[in-house]
């Protein structure tokens, strides 16, 4: 978010698109997909005017990997040892607009940190730079910005919906400079998983005793989300709802403190309906041959 509160980003790397549903009939299918033959690069821009979404899937041919850059078509993901730019060149959908610009992530501390989420040790996150300030420079849209950011990775070797029902997800900076990040995942088999961990500014790593799980209203869609606080609160904003995912800026109460959190409820099960599955290719169209950047 920009430090006034009016803009937003969300961008997510995908190598193996976890909510691609060309790559879930793949799987479905009996197959083995190249997980690089299904990348994208998610783009979520909120504005004051409204919001602009990509998610455009690009074959294999379109892309390139190594230690310090993804290459995704047009788009490219660079690390140069002090900050990780995003140079970002998609269109929207449904909307048809042009997203092109640099966004930039100076990482306050990087963090060797990585866990499993579920029993079996199929699903992987870890926070990378849990705190960080973002400097976006567009030029479609227009516009100019500075914020805090939170950068991390997730790596799975199965489909979500095998593992997960829904999980609700939200990270918060508190006044000290630390970064508190809960993880309250529902699996189909096995008992929940709950994480909560403080990320110190020294590159340490505290478990903290979470909150009781309360629940918020549904969203428009109907998915039932739960955040843990200490006190009833409830969204401030809300950015993202859609038939199997919602992103919400939210207040909470942890350790004492109110905090203004970002909020993400995943249904896995809504998600791998058939009905959802249907509708995907409207948010994320594929293309199947396409230019690799000269990035």
């Amino acid at each position: 978010m920009s430090d006034d509160g009016q803009f937003g980003l969300s961008l997510i790397a995908f190598v193996g698109s976890v909510f691609s549903p060309y790559y879930s009939r793949g799987i479905k299918r009996g197959g083995s997909p190249d997980p690089e033959n299904h990348c994208a690069l998610n783009v979520a821009l909120y504005t004051p005017r409204g919001k602009l979404w990509a998610m455009t899937e690009r074959p294999k041919e379109s892309i390139s990997r190594s230690a310090h850059e993804f290459v995704i078509g047009p788009s490219c993901v660079h690390w140069d040892g002090q900050a990780l730019h995003i140079d970002i060149d998609e269109w929207s959908v449904p909307i048809f607009k042009k997203i092109k610009g640099r966004v930039s992530v100076y990482p306050d501390q990087l963090y060797d940190f990585s866990t499993h989420l579920d029993s079996k040790a199929k699903h992987h996150w870890g926070p990378i730079a849990p705190s960080s300030r973002v400097h976006v420079n567009l030029s479609n849209p227009e516009q100019t910005w500075k914020g805090h950011a939170y950068v991390d990775s997730n790596e799975g070797v199965e489909p979500i919906a095998e593992a997960f029902t829904e999980w609700d997800w939200s990270r918060g900076h508190l006044s000290d400079g630390t970064c508190a990040v809960v993880y309250d995942c529902q699996f189909r088999k096995g008992e929940d998983r709950l994480l909560a961990l403080r990320f110190l500014k020294d590159g340490r790593v505290e478990p903290f005793k979470a909150p009781d799980r309360r629940p918020m209203n549904k969203t428009a869609w109907g998915i039932q989300r739960r955040l843990r606080s200490e006190q009833a609160l409830g969204p401030v904003k809300q950015l993202e709802d859609t038939p199997f995912y919602q992103r919400a800026v939210v207040e909470n109460n942890l350790l004492g403190e109110r905090v203004l959190s970002f909020h993400e409820t995943l249904n896995a099960t809504r998600f791998d309906s058939a009905w959802v599955q249907a509708l995907l290719p409207w948010r994320m169209p594929r293309l199947y041959k396409s230019k690799r950047s000269n990035s």
